[in-house]
């Protein structure tokens, strides 16, 4: 007798666990197409709502102070932690990779091994954007003139959509290394990579809150997430078949810091620093130097 898989509803992650979305909805997650033009089918994936979101926004803002508070070594270890993991699960996610965007098993494990060398890209960055950012201003008088950058805050993120986890890691590691906590929008076509990526994130050291991944449709969620209030900034780099204008507009009620879709940003080349930067403010301190 032929076994029958065991075809899994995948959750949302918000605040370090697994909840259903709260309107219960889930949808279906097919493979890419054959060449025939079948697309098998995968597994269901919660569909998250604006409360959702709205959770995933507490969840993050509670944990803004202890992220941020952790010194930026800390932050680099945790980082690498969550690499390791990744590594550990390594199989699975080209699995994944491959039957979500169609994939060689070769080119899987290209895409799957640059993800988790992003994390340790950024990992090694936590304790040294500072440094390259910062710097003690030249002024007249007697006076120390030192600038630092510090986070911003609470960001959202709409992830690549065809990209399941290069791109979803090129976009949330810069967010998060810098100290910042997120609130991103997977792929909606392709959404168990980053379910995956989730669990790896949970049975790491990072706390919960830190990031928070949420299923679905953009269209709902975006909007919701550029016009909220206590979200900081938002990075539109999945954005692109939204009305993208009118999500920075919306950006613009509480001066969020906005970052807007690129249509040619190659995941694969090493990443501008300015996907840290743009998350990042800088405080300016004057200080007497005294006789």
């Amino acid at each position: 007798m032929s076994r029958i898989d065991v075809r899994k509803t995948y959750k949302l992650f918000i605040g370090g666990a697994f909840p259903r979305s709260e309107s219960g909805r889930s949808y279906d997650v097919y493979a890419a197409p054959t060449r025939e033009g079948n697309r098998a089918f995968l597994a269901n994936a919660a569909q998250a709502s604006r409360k959702d979101a709205r959770n995933a926004v507490v969840a993050a803002r509670k944990a803004v102070a202890g992220w941020s508070g952790a010194t930026a070594y800390n932050r680099g270890q945790v980082l690498y932690r969550v690499a390791e993991v990744m590594e550990s699960r390594r199989d699975q996610l080209i699995a994944e990779v491959r039957s979500a965007e169609g994939l060689t098993a070769a080119r899987a494990a290209t895409v799957v091994d640059a993800a988790i060398d992003r994390w340790v890209w950024y990992a090694g960055w936590t304790d040294k954007i500072a440094q390259v950012t910062g710097n003690a201003n030249p002024v007249a008088g007697p006076y120390f003139n030192i600038s630092a950058p510090e986070p911003t805050g609470v960001v959202a993120v709409v992830a690549p959509q065809g990209d399941s986890l290069l791109g979803l890691v090129s976009v949330v590691a810069p967010v998060v290394a810098t100290g910042n906590t997120c609130v991103v929008i997977a792929s909606q076509e392709h959404p168990l990579p980053a379910i995956t990526l989730a669990e790896c994130l949970a049975t790491s050291d990072l706390p919960g809150g830190v990031v928070n991944v949420l299923t679905g449709d953009p269209a709902e969620m975006a909007p919701w997430l550029a016009s909220h209030l206590d979200v900081n900034a938002i990075d539109l780099a999945g954005a692109g078949s939204l009305d993208w204008a009118a999500l920075e507009a919306d950006a613009a009620g509480n001066l969020k810091r906005v970052r807007r879709p690129s249509t040619d940003e190659d995941f694969t080349a090493t990443p501008a620093l300015s996907r840290m930067t743009d998350f990042l403010e800088t405080k300016t301190v004057w200080h007497p130097k005294g006789r």
